[in-house]
């Protein structure tokens, strides 16, 4: 069988990869203004959608193929 890389499949793992960057730089984003007492809510809300961007980036499939 021969297996062909067509550019529906690298755009989707390009996809994919960036916003699992996305998510992982939001993550650190949350963690630093969670930090401080001011920024708090707002830490903890930018680093919930970033966990949740980092974790539908890896596990989400797309099911337009």
């Amino acid at each position: 069988m021969t297996h062909v890389l067509s550019r529906h499949t690298i755009l989707s793992f390009l996809e994919h990869a960036a916003f699992v960057i996305v998510g992982f730089v939001f993550m650190v984003i949350g963690l630093a203004l969670g930090v401080t007492m001011v920024m708090l809510p707002a830490g903890i809300v930018i680093g919930l959608i970033g966990l949740a961007m980092f974790i539908g980036g890896l596990v989400v499939r797309n099911l337009d193929a």
